[in-house]
């Protein structure tokens, strides 16, 4: 006797819970191995352009992890002392950013003062107050559970050792894990989910590798034109902005008004503000006309609401390991339902049509 299509849904059903369960339990530990399988998926196609030329894989996985890594640790070595040094000096600067702030203010606060009550004035400000610690506190401890879920339990030395041995490993098989997993398909759907698995590649190679590269030209940008521009901490700035430009609109935003913040009190004047926005203008078309038509484009299918509410519910769930997660699984539930979506608008479920075989009663 067969298996009924109740007892298959059932059974994948409970495939995909004890899935999510076992990341969820060992989401501690995940972060290096994410990290890794992340770069092996993203350097696969340069490995496959390799063999093309007439490299084994394991000498064309070989020469792209080494000259991977060994780019990465020197921009690392090249760039970390320069954003210490800013980071350091940024936090030792908030005081007297606040107290430029408010004397920037100061002429509003004495027009409020004059047009509205002393009582009611006197209440919007304990009232900013209390958001204000509450903003706070929320985001001290959304920064405390990425850092808890991801680095602190799992420091940054494993992450260097372990993480370009899970990359290199994962990159050689890669092709033979594909085709071990495409074997393991039920026979009768394998078709459709081969189908279903290419949409969902598609759209997960759009994202990762097209945005990836997309925030790393940003992350340049905005650094060297904020530092030319004169602006303090511009690198560090700059490389946030374009680091963090993978969540829609947010990142820009924030990068663009703490760059703003700072160029009012470091500057006091409007020429160099107006070079700021010119910076994050230039980036905006760069990025807009030229890099995400070319490297993007439009076959990623991930609205902006999704890929900012996979990232928070990644972030407070397995804390950075689940940040790296979001947009795998926002890009894979996505391209599922519209699959799904498509079957159920072909279906006579939706259309109320029957066979013509079924109604057709004996003459």
């Amino acid at each position: 006797m067969g298996i009924t299509r109740e007892r298959q849904f059932w059974i994948w059903l409970v495939v995909v819970v004890v899935a999510i369960s076992f990341i969820v339990f060992v989401s501690s530990v995940l972060l290096p191995f994410v990290a890794g399988m992340a770069v092996a998926y993203f350097l696969d196609p340069l490995a496959d352009k390799l063999e093309e030329w007439g490299l084994s894989r394991t000498l064309a996985t070989t020469i792209i992890t080494v000259f991977f890594f060994a780019a990465v640790i020197a921009a690392l070595i090249l760039i970390f002392p320069l954003l210490q040094g800013q980071v350091i000096g940024f936090f030792q600067k908030i005081p007297t950013f606040i107290e430029n702030f408010e004397v920037w203010i100061a002429p509003l606060k004495e027009t409020l003062s004059e047009r509205i009550p002393s009582e009611k004035l006197q209440e919007l400000s304990e009232a900013s107050k209390s958001y204000g610690g509450a903003i706070v506190k929320w985001l001290a401890g959304l920064l405390q559970g990425i850092w808890q879920g991801g680095l602190a339990l799992f420091n940054a030395l494993s992450l260097i050792l372990i993480t370009p041995v899970v990359s290199f490993y994962l990159l050689r098989d890669w092709d033979k894990i594909v085709s071990k997993v495409d074997s393991w398909l039920p026979r009768e759907f394998a078709p459709s989910i081969r189908t279903v698995v290419k949409d969902i590649d598609v759209t997960i190679a759009g994202f990762v590798r097209g945005q990836g590269t997309v925030c790393l030209f940003l992350a340049v940008f905005y650094g060297i034109g904020l530092t030319i521009v004169g602006l303090d901490f511009g690198l560090m700035v700059g490389i946030t902005t374009g680091l963090i430009s993978f969540i829609p609109y947010f990142g820009m935003l924030v990068g663009m008004v703490t760059a703003l913040a700072i160029a009012v009190a470091q500057f006091g004047e409007l020429v160099p503000v107006v070079l700021v926005l010119i910076v994050f203008g230039a980036g905006q078309i760069i990025e807009s006309m030229f890099l995400t038509p070319k490297l993007v484009g439009e076959k990623v299918g991930l609205h902006a609401v999704w890929v900012i509410f996979a990232l928070m519910v990644g972030g407070a769930t397995v804390g950075f390991t689940g940040v790296l997660l979001a947009v795998p699984v926002a890009a894979t539930i996505g391209v599922l339902v519209r699959f799904f979506l498509a079957q159920y608008l072909a279906s006579p479920l939706y259309s109320g049509n029957t066979d013509s075989s079924d109604s057709d009663g004996p003459s």
